[in-house]
């Protein structure tokens, strides 16, 4: 079978400058994959080579990612402003073919929100959704039960102020080291995966990928501001994280009630330590751990039932008319495309009615 090759243009579209990373035929069956958080179009690398050359793959730096514009985002938005960027994508003839269909969405972490955003703006747009590691439908963070109750007024531990500065610096540096365990390489190897030879030949690939992020208070991780509530921060009004936080991203209900309804396949690793209900980024369980002092516990500030939540979120999904699977799989992290990718693209490719080869 001939190996899928990409290649990568530059477009404006929504008023903002998008690198978009393109493959296959631009007729053949039509597929957009959304990346996630601190990572860039680059991170679908991987699984291009094993995608059928029949499909048109489309895969788009998100605004301050990759090689698109350091466009600012409006948190008070939530997802909206990547969503708005993509569905313009849309719109490009030259990306997508008039008459081929409606592309299967897949997003990956950050980039399930946005496919959810995308959907419930403009759902005569989506033929299916394929969730990968997804945020939860209750944004990230700051919630205590399956029906996204908050757990302070003012979503107190999420946002911008809950990242690590180290980190963040050592983003802005471009540090390639692998030893400080804030440092990205480290990061990618902890949290993406939960094996990190699982990244193997394409861990310098993957890792520029992380290093494309846009710093700042416009873009990651965004701005906070003072709580009373413990930890002592809450989220500000732009950046990315504050875009996840649930102040401002708070879609269960809106998912739920779009029409017309595409199926949804949900996939997850059981070793997920992002997107989990024992999430190492979520305050709340690291405050439970010791690992953030102050925690005033499990009462007042439960962890986030992450995966609890996108599961009764997609029960009332199918339950008012639409079709979703959960497929989880034992051992794998926050990347399935990269650590069990033979089982992601057969559930990519049942999504398309493509035959696999």
């Amino acid at each position: 079978m001939p190996r899928m090759e990409s290649e990568q243009r530059v477009v404006t579209a929504n008023g903002t400058t998008q690198a978009v990373r393109v493959a296959g035929p631009p007729d053949g069956t039509p597929v957009l994959l959304i990346h996630g958080n601190c990572s860039s179009s680059l991170f679908w690398e991987p699984l291009l080579r094993r995608l059928p050359p029949t499909l048109r793959v489309v895969a788009p730096d998100l605004r301050g990612y990759g090689d698109s514009a350091t466009a600012p985002v409006n948190a008070t938005r939530g997802l909206r402003d990547f969503a708005d960027d993509i569905a313009a994508l849309l719109d490009d003839p030259t990306l997508f073919a008039s008459g081929s269909g409606l592309p299967v969405v897949v997003g990956h972490s950050l980039g399930g929100g946005v496919a959810m955003r995308l959907l419930v703006d403009h759902p005569h747009r989506v033929g299916a959704l394929l969730l990968a590691a997804p945020v939860s439908p209750y944004g990230f963070g700051g919630t205590r039960d399956l029906t996204g109750t908050p757990t302070t007024p003012d979503f107190a531990g999420t946002g911008a102020g809950t990242a690590n500065p180290d980190f963040v610096a050592r983003l802005a540096a471009g540090d390639r080291d692998a030893d400080a365990p804030a440092s990205p390489r480290a990061v990618l190897r902890a949290t993406y995966v939960a094996d990190p030879a699982s990244l193997g030949v394409d861990e310098e690939l993957l890792l520029d990928s992380v290093l494309s992020t846009a710093t700042g208070d416009d873009n990651y991780p965004g701005t906070a501001v003072p709580s009373a509530n413990w930890p002592g921060t809450a989220p500000g009004e732009r950046g990315v994280l504050n875009a996840l936080a649930p102040t401002w991203f708070r879609i269960a209900d809106e998912l739920v009630a779009v029409a017309p309804k595409p199926p949804v396949t949900w996939v997850r690793g059981d070793a997920d330590v992002i997107v989990s209900d024992t999430s190492l980024f979520d305050l709340a369980y690291l405050g439970s751990l010791g690992v953030v002092p102050g925690w005033p516990g499990e009462e007042s500030c439960p962890p986030q039932p992450m995966v609890g939540q996108t599961r009764a979120v997609l029960e009332r999904y199918a339950a008012a008319g639409g079709a979703y699977r959960e497929v989880v799989l034992p051992g794998c992290g926050h990347s399935p495309h990269l650590e069990r990718p033979a089982e992601f693209v057969a559930e990519l490719l049942a999504l398309t009615g493509v035959p696999a080869v």
